[in-house]
C-alpha cells in the first residue's frame, strides 16, 4: 500500500525583511556626494556611481559572502614534499580584490596627479569596506607602501610601475613576471607587540651596507598580513638598531625567499584576508631608509594605514546605518513599522549623526593629506590623525552592536549582513596601534610640536566663534596642556575624545544639514550623552536627520 504524504502549511510568512542588494551606494548616500564635490573631485562621480553600483549588487555582496564562508587555506609543502608556502583562497577573493585593485585603492592618490584624488580615493574607500573589508588590508597596505618606496630610487625604479598600475595579478611569481604586486608589512613579535623596540629578529650584512644593500634576516613575526603579498616591509634589527627591509616573496635569481609560514591566524573577524605566523630562515631584503631609523621609516606607512582605518571604520558605520534603516523601515511591531516607533526614531537618529560627523571627519582628513605645503593643514592631519583612527574605529564597535539589536533575533544569525558586521568592527581598532596606542600618539604628536596643536585649537575656535559648547571644549583642550606628563597620559583617553568630538562638531557646523548639526551639538556635549546611543539625539529633528541620511 502506498503512503501518500501530504505537506501541511502552518503559517504565511509576512514580517520578515527583504535582504539589502541591489543598491547603489554612492547615489544613496547624500552626505558623501557632498563630500566629494566639496573637495573638488566631481570629476570622477560618473565612476564612483559605477562603483556604488558593482558595490550594491547582488553578486558583489553574494562574494563577500562567499569570500568569508570559505576561508583561505595554507600549504606549506608540494604533493613531492617542495616548501611552498602558499594561502589559496576562494575564487570570490580574487574578484574583491581585482574591484578594489581597479576602483584605485591600491594607489589613487599616488598615480593620479589631481590633488582631489584623495578625496576619490577616500569615498572609493569608504564604499568598499561597506560591502567587504577584508580585501582592503592588502590593497590599503600597498597603497601606504609607495610613499616609503618612492625615497628609494633604485627599487622604484624597479617596480613602481607594477604597484602603480590597476591591473590586479594574483599569480604567484617573482615580481620581474607580474603585471602589478602587493606589498605588505610585518613589524610586531610574540614578546612586544605595538611595542616593536622589543623586536629581536636580527638582518646581517649579505652584499655591501646600509641604506640599498642586501641583507640576510633570521627571526619571526608573530602577526605577519597578508603573506601572499609579493614583498614586506619587515623591521629587523643591525648593529645600528632596528631598520627597515623590502623582503620579496622571491629572491632575484626567481628561488623562492626562504620565509616559512607556520600558520594563519585564527581571527575573530576578517576572516576573507589570511595573517599569519612566519619565521624568516636567512631570508633576503634589501634596507630601506637610513640604518637604525627603521621604525620612523616603517612609521610613515602607518601613518598612512591609519587613515584608511578611519576611512573603513566611517564605512563600518554607514553599513550599520543603511541596514538599521532597511530593517527598521520594513519590520513592524506593536502595531506600526519600527521606524515610527519613537524610541526607535531616537536611536536611528543617533545613529545617523554618528555616521555623518565620522565620515565628515575621515574625508576631511583624507583632503589634509594631500596639502603638503599648507601648514594649517598639515598640523590637523597630524594631531587628527590618531585621533580619529583612536574615536571612529571605537564608534564602530559600539555601532555595529547597536544595529544588531535593532534586528533582533535576526541580527544575531548568520544568514544575515550584521554578524559579519560586528566582527569586522574590531579590527580596525586593534590593527596599526590599538585604542591606548593612538592616544599616546595623539600627546606625542602634541610634544613634538605644540605649535601644530595650537593651530588646531584656533581653528576650532574661529569655526565655533558663535558656539559657546564649541569655546568651552576647547577652553578644557588648551587647560589640557597644562597638566603635569603623567597626568597628560592618564587623562589621554578624555583629551582625544573631547578633541575628536570638537573637530567633528566643527566639521558638522561646516558641512552638514542645520539640523542635523544642531542635533549633534545638542547631544555630544550633552553630559548625560555618551553611555548608550540613542539617549539624547535627534529630540525635535529627529525625522529630518533620517531623511537627509539614505536616500533609498
Amino acid at each position: 500500500m502506498n503512503a501518500t504524504h501530504a505537506t501541511h502549511t502552518t503559517h504565511v510568512i509576512t514580517n520578515q525583511v527583504p535582504e539589502l542588494k541591489d543598491y547603489n551606494l554612492y547615489t544613496s548616500d547624500p552626505g558623501i556626494r557632498r563630500a566629494v564635490a566639496r573637495a573638488g573631485a566631481g570629476w570622477n562621480e560618473g565612476e564612483l556611481e559605477r562603483q556604488g553600483a558593482v558595490l550594491g549588487a547582488e553578486q558583489t555582496i553574494q562574494h563577500a559572502e562567499d569570500a568569508n564562508r570559505h576561508h583561505p587555506e595554507l600549504h606549506t609543502h608540494s604533493r613531492i614534499g617542495e616548501r611552498i608556502d602558499q594561502v589559496r583562497f576562494h575564487p570570490a577573493w580574487h574578484e574583491l580584490m581585482a574591484m578594489a585593485r581597479h576602483s584605485g585603492l591600491a594607489n589613487l592618490p599616488f598615480a593620479d596627479t589631481r590633488p582631489s584624488a584623495w578625496a576619490s580615493y577616500a569615498a572609493s574607500l569608504y564604499m568598499h569596506s561597506q560591502i567587504e573589508s577584508g580585501s582592503l588590508c592588502p590593497t590599503n597596505m600597498t597603497q601606504a607602501c609607495i610613499p616609503v618606496l618612492r625615497k628609494e630610487p633604485g627599487l622604484f625604479a624597479q617596480f613602481g610601475d607594477k604597484l602603480l598600475t590597476q591591473a590586479y595579478d594574483p599569480r604567484d611569481l617573482p615580481i620581474a613576471h607580474k603585471r602589478s604586486i602587493n606589498v605588505g608589512m610585518g613589524m610586531t613579535e610574540k614578546q612586544g607587540g605595538s611595542d616593536v623596540r622589543a623586536n629581536t629578529t636580527r638582518a646581517v650584512p649579505g652584499r655591501g651596507e646600509g641604506r640599498g644593500a642586501e641583507y640576510l634576516i633570521t627571526g619571526h613575526k608573530w602577526f605577519f598580513s597578508a603573506p601572499m603579498s609579493d614583498a614586506h616591509l619587515v623591521l629587523a634589527n643591525t648593529e645600528a638598531g632596528s631598520s627597515c627591509f623590502f623582503v620579496p616573496r622571491w629572491r632575484p635569481d626567481g628561488s623562492k625567499n626562504p620565509i616559512e609560514i607556520q600558520r594563519l591566524k585564527d581571527k575573530v573577524g576578517n576572516r576573507s584576508n589570511s595573517s599569519s605566523e612566519v619565521e624568516f630562515r636567512d631570508a633576503w631584503g634589501i634596507m630601506v631608509g637610513e640604518e637604525g631609523r627603521g621604525i620612523p621609516t616603517i612609521l610613515e606607512m602607518a601613518t598612512y594605514s591609519r587613515l584608511n582605518c578611519s576611512l573603513s571604520s566611517a564605512g563600518f558605520l554607514r553599513q550599520a546605518l543603511v541596514q538599521a534603516l532597511h530593517y527598521a523601515r520594513h519590520r513592524s511591531a506593536f502595531g506600526k513599522p519600527l521606524i515610527r516607533q519613537p524610541l526607535m526614531v531616537r536611536l536611528l537618529a543617533d545613529m545617523a549623526l554618528e555616521a555623518e560627523a565620522a565620515m565628515l571627519l575621515a574625508m576631511d582628513l583624507a583632503t589634509a593629506f594631500e596639502a603638503t605645503d599648507d601648514p594649517a593643514r598639515l598640523a590637523w592631519r597630524r594631531i587628527l590623525t590618531p585621533a580619529s583612527k583612536f574615536w571612529i574605529c571605537k564608534r564602530a564597535v559600539e555601532m555595529t552592536g547597536e544595529a544588531m539589536e535593532v534586528f533582533g533575533g535576526n541580527g544575531y544569525v548568520e544568514d544575515g549582513p550584521m554578524g559579519r558586521l560586528f566582527r569586522e568592527a574590531p579590527v580596525n581598532s586593534i590593527w596599526e596601534g590599538s585604542g591606548n596606542v593612538m592616544c599616546l600618539d595623539v600627546l606625542r604628536a602634541i610634544g613634538r610640536n605644540p605649535h601644530d596643536y595650537l593651530r588646531v585649537l584656533e581653528h576650532m575656535s574661529v569655526v565655533g566663534a558663535d558656539e559657546p559648547r564649541i569655546q568651552a571644549s576647547v577652553a578644557a583642550l588648551r587647560a589640557a596642556l597644562r597638566l603635569p606628563e603623567e597626568e597628560q597620559q592618564a587623562e589621554a583617553r578624555r583629551t582625544t575624545t573631547r578633541l575628536v568630538l570638537t573637530a567633528q562638531a566643527c566639521l558638522m557646523l561646516q558641512h552638514a544639514d542645520t539640523a542635523t548639526a544642531d542635533a549633534f551639538l545638542a547631544s555630544r556635549f550633552d553630559p548625560e550623552w555618551g553611555a548608550v546611543m540613542g539617549i539624547s539625539a535627534g529630540q525635535s529633528h529627529a525625522a529630518r536627520i533620517l531623511e537627509m541620511a539614505w536616500a533609498a
